[in-house]
């Protein structure tokens, strides 16, 4: 499912590495949900240390943990990359990481400048770390796919993501002078959204569309262009951007029409698919692909109004994006690895794919996530419906969770349980 060339369990990292990180992201989820119910609609101003938590409980916790996840596993099925000792150095990663986002957490809410500096130690130290070592491994490829080759871009740019940042907690920590924060703040926000969160998932999408759903592929000039382009662009306009910030408003119009490109052929890929069954992970590509337009769509619409609830419709449905495409993932990626790993082990009483989340059970999460993004839109125009888009991300995420601990439960109950063939050799 993973590969054309199918999928060893020698390349794939234990299922515990991948199921952690979902399960801390879900977590994250939880808390983000919890946060939005003291916040309440003061998380719709960017420049409110409500808005600048939530974001970070969103990007850090729980979409870093998410695509962590995804690159442990994807980068040995989709590009071949071997990631020796990965249990160590998700452990490396994964346990600072968690206390940094924490720390930071609480930075924000309490302007203590020792704990911008913690949360600059762990965060950056692991982050980075994690960073350097799979684009080491993806560098010595001999052979890239567009795939790898986005996976690549997409590091980078969450190298420099992490850079910048380190930047902003020194200045919020008092240890630097902070002359080019506000030119800063501007490219880690582009850098993170576009050219992490957004190249990744164009990346992985390269791949996975056409071989989940059997979607003629991607043409070439998208496929092997369009990570550098965007990559190319986001840093360039952050060099400019140090000393001319205006850059940003003809790079954002830029960025909107690429990610509306390939928004539009990505759905219209998933029209192409040779399977005609439709289940819950292609409705979350296509609210996910369907957001990114409205998002792109109010982004242009910024540059030339300055209107509140503009911006804020433009970073609920980047949002619905970002975790809608997620969602997807996850649901593909619990079921089969929960199956694969057994059947590797021998267990002939695997349980089947289906049986470990039934595509009725992705398909109620699809409503759940939109009633989720409705109540967020409500609450734009009618405050008081921003208690239910609370309430319904702690659903969300919490759903989320139970079904990750039943995957992990049923994976433990066939390795105690089960039967396996039985090899006679004469």
């Amino acid at each position: 499912m993973f590969s054309q060339n199918g999928l060893s369990l020698d390349q794939a990292p234990p299922i515990s590495v991948v199921f952690r990180f979902f399960f801390s992201g879900a977590l994250f989820g939880i808390l983000a949900g919890i946060l939005i119910l003291f916040f309440q609609t003061a998380v719709f101003d960017a420049h409110s240390k409500e808005a600048v938590t939530l974001t970070h409980t969103l990007t850090l916790g729980v979409m870093l943990s998410f695509m962590f996840a995804a690159l442990f596993q994807m980068l040995p099925v989709i590009a071949g990359v071997t990631l020796t000792s990965p249990v160590k150095k998700a452990n490396l990663l994964q346990y600072p990481f968690i206390l940094g986002t924490i720390s930071l957490l609480f930075a924000f809410n309490h302007s203590v400048p020792w704990l911008f500096g913690a949360a600059a130690l762990l965060l950056g130290g692991s982050i980075l770390f994690i960073t350097l070592v799979m684009l080491k491994n993806l560098i010595k490829l001999p052979n890239h796919s567009s795939s790898s080759k986005g996976m690549l871009a997409a590091l980078i740019s969450l190298g420099i993501v992490i850079l910048l940042a380190l930047y902003m907690t020194g200045t919020l920590g008092g240890v630097l002078d902070g002359v080019y924060y506000t030119q800063v703040k501007a490219a880690h926000y582009s850098l993170g959204l576009f050219g992490w969160i957004t190249l990744l998932i164009i990346s992985i999408s390269f791949q996975v569309i056409e071989m989940f759903y059997v979607t003629p592929a991607y043409p070439k000039l998208v496929s092997k262009y369009l990570p550098l382009t965007l990559l190319l662009l986001l840093v360039t306009t952050t060099a400019i951007g140090l000393f001319t910030p205006e850059i940003w408003y003809i790079s954002n119009i830029l960025l909107a029409l690429l990610l509306t490109g390939y928004a539009l052929l990505t759905l219209k890929r998933l029209t192409q698919r040779k399977r005609p069954l439709t289940d819950a992970t292609v409705w979350f590509w296509r609210l996910g692909l369907g957001s990114l337009l409205v998002s792109m769509l109010s982004m242009v619409l910024t540059l030339f109004m300055d209107d509140m609830f503009i911006k804020t419709l433009s970073y609920i449905f980047f949002s619905s994006f970002a975790l809608s495409i997620v969602f997807a993932m996850f649901y593909k990626i619990i079921p089969f690895l929960t199956w694969f790993h057994l059947n590797s082990q021998g267990y002939f009483t695997a349980p089947m794919m289906h049986e470990v989340i039934h595509p009725k059970t992705a398909m109620k999460h699809l409503y759940i996530h939109l009633a989720t993004i409705a109540a967020f839109v409500l609450s734009v125009f009618i405050p008081a419906f921003i208690f239910i888009a609370a309430v319904l991300t702690v659903v969300s995420f919490g759903w989320m969770t139970y079904q990750i601990i039943h995957a992990h439960l049923l994976y433990k109950k066939t390795q105690e349980t089960g039967e396996k063939f039985e090899m006679n050799i004469a």
